[in-house]
């Protein structure tokens, strides 16, 4: 049975409206301003835009004033008020003296702020709902009684156009839909979103911990995570193995020329971390694992005959994040990168790609994951020539023709040195996560002058593919921890078997099971806990343990075991050698379902 499969919102078909569900959410996000200065006269706006499937709206609240989850519904209560009132939304055109005399006069020095950013010659226009009036350039909803199905979720900080140095701004999300049909399958799903939060899994499960004295954004693998990682890295290496690639390893250190070589420093110095000294040079922490493949690529003259060599190594990274941003696992300051870079000739390119394309679909598919693959094309910070570009982008898209992988196009999404194909994993809730990256790139070839000797005996220069499968190991790792709401499979699962005995004076031939199963490589471990059976499997379950095998006299005697599953369900008597073929085959397949 699978445990990762279950009905999602983000499938759901939603009820249509007389507006588009953005003009719903941007208008509801009007009607909550509206009703916080109501209930706190003097607060000020910042901006409040539609998000997907939600609102914000960033409020500065006059000094003494501080809000919580626990003000929502007082909020709400206002906001239903005034809806109740049914006011139309007023568009007003405005000159720009006469706008900004409007903002000023309300003391809404944010709103003066954004008045600024607007080009000459643009429109500039207020909403209004009864007397209250906001800078804003629509649309909205005709009037307010329309807005009937929202909730307000939850209070956040969050900093005025990102700046950190200045105050601190009170951000309030919220929803709101057409039907209350789809409002109430909204919440059940953010439910369903709390309850597989790996920030709180992990705490459950004892699977990761951050630490303030070290630091925000580092994170520290318990063992049951460790356990998860090194599989995966174990299965990760043997795929890459059987396709050619050879294991690297290069420093966590490096002189700043190098990255000036690479240009790093000229277009990623805002997530690079500050030079340090060392014998009077100054040294960077690596944020990219690149420029090292290409050193050892440099370290010796290639010949077409070694072409294409394919290097991959498992390399930590260091970038900086604004706090702000940080997120457990999902965003974090150090984390350990699947990182491979291919060099081959350009006849070659195309069909490395290929040979890229199907090893992510392969691995993406082992862990139950759907996709969508997207061809980012040049950005405008961006280095080498426009023939260079266009050639790069061919080749990813002849590529991914030939390994029947879908791209929609993501205009200006490249990364600096060149184009790629980014893929978004689509989880067991529907949702999208950053995945696996493919990018191909002429530029850092030339910058160092990557160089092999062809067939004419004349020296050319090589074509560069970065790429990774997983990317982050924290990401990843942290994205299966909801994907499969703390259910590792059983390939994956910190232990795997859990041995319960029935009585304690069985726990002698437990620990002789116990050492059968850890021979035949299984992760087993005997439940003693607590002084009755369903205390011991109940702590098995906890564990998310896949397997427990309740061991009483009649199994002792018929060389058996009772197989429980985690999800409650009793899966019969097997003598311990077909328990045993049972798991071998769910190990060995990777199968996702019990």
């Amino acid at each position: 049975m699978s445990e990762t499969k279950t009905e999602s919102f983000l499938d759901r078909k939603l009820a249509a409206g007389p507006y588009p569900l953005e003009t719903l959410r941007h208008s509801t996000a009007h009607l909550m301003a509206s009703a916080i200065q109501r209930i706190w006269p003097g607060t000020r706006l910042g901006v409040g835009p539609s998000i997907e499937h939600r609102f914000y709206y960033d409020f500065e609240f006059p000094q003494g004033v501080r809000i919580s989850d626990e003000d929502l519904k007082r909020i709400e209560s206002e906001m239903r008020k005034i809806a109740a009132e049914a006011k139309p939304f007023v568009c007003t055109t405005v000159v720009r003296d006469d706008a900004k005399k409007r903002l000023e006069a309300m003391h809404q020095g944010l709103k003066v702020e954004i008045l600024e950013g607007i080009p000459q010659g643009e429109a500039i226009t207020f909403y209004s709902h009864g007397d209250w009036q906001d800078l804003c350039e629509g649309p909205h909803v005709a009037n307010t009684k329309q807005i009937q199905f929202f909730k307000l979720l939850t209070v956040a900080g969050a900093y005025w156009r990102g700046d950190e140095k200045r105050e601190q701004l009170t951000r309030v999300y919220g929803t709101a839909f057409w039907s209350k049909d789809d409002l109430d399958a909204y919440l059940q799903f953010l439910v369903e979103v709390e309850k597989r939060d790996h920030r709180t899994l992990g705490k459950s499960l004892d699977l990761f911990s951050i630490h303030p004295e070290v630091g925000p954004g580092f994170i520290f693998w318990h063992p049951n995570l460790a356990i998860p990682r090194r599989v995966i890295e174990e299965f990760w290496w043997s795929e890459h193995q059987r396709r050619g690639y050879q294991p690297v390893y290069t420093p966590h250190l490096a002189s700043e020329e190098l990255y000036k070589v690479s240009g790093h420093l000229e277009n990623y110095a805002d997530l690079m971390y500050s030079p340090m000294d060392i014998d009077g040079h100054n040294y960077r922490v690596k944020p990219m694992n690149c420029p090292g493949h290409i050193k050892i690529y440099q370290s010796q003259i290639r010949s077409y005959r070694d072409l294409p060599l394919r290097y991959a190594e498992l390399g930590t990274v260091y970038r900086y994040e604004r706090s702000g941003v940080l997120h457990g696992m999902l965003r974090v300051r150090g984390f350990t990168q699947d990182d491979s870079h291919i060099f081959c000739t350009d006849d070659q390119l195309e069909s490395e790609i290929t040979g890229v394309l199907e090893l992510i679909k392969f691995l993406v598919r082992t862990f139950g994951y759907q996709f969508r693959a997207y061809l980012a094309t040049r950005p405008e910070k961006s280095i080498g020539e426009d023939a260079v570009w266009e050639h790069a982008t061919r080749a990813l898209s002849g590529a991914a023709r030939v390994a029947g992988v879908e791209t929609e196009v993501d205009e200006g999404g490249g990364a600096f040195y060149g184009p790629k194909i980014d893929f978004k994993l689509k989880d067991a809730l529907g949702r999208e996560w950053q995945g696996p990256t493919v990018q191909c790139d002429f530029n850092l070839p030339e910058r160092f002058q990557l160089e092999y000797i062809g067939r004419d005996n004349q020296r050319h220069r090589p074509v560069m593919v970065h790429r990774a499968v997983l990317g982050s190991f924290e990401r990843f790792v942290g994205g299966l921890i909801e994907h499969f709401a703390g259910r590792f499979p059983f390939w994956l699962a910190p232990t795997q078997i859990g041995i319960i005995p029935v009585k304690e004076d069985l726990f002698q031939h437990c620990g002789n099971l116990r050492d059968k199963f850890v021979f035949e490589g299984f992760r087993a471990k005997i439940y003693d806990a607590g002084n009755n059976l369903n205390s011991r499997i109940k702590s098995a379950q906890i564990d998310q343990v896949p397997y427990m095998a309740v061991v009483g006299p009649r199994e002792v005697e018929s060389s058996s075991v009772a197989v429980r599953l985690r999800t409650g369900a009793n899966a019969g008597t097997l003598t311990v050698e077909q328990f045993l073929a049972q798991c071998r085959d769910k190990r060995d397949t990777r199968s996702l379902d019990l």
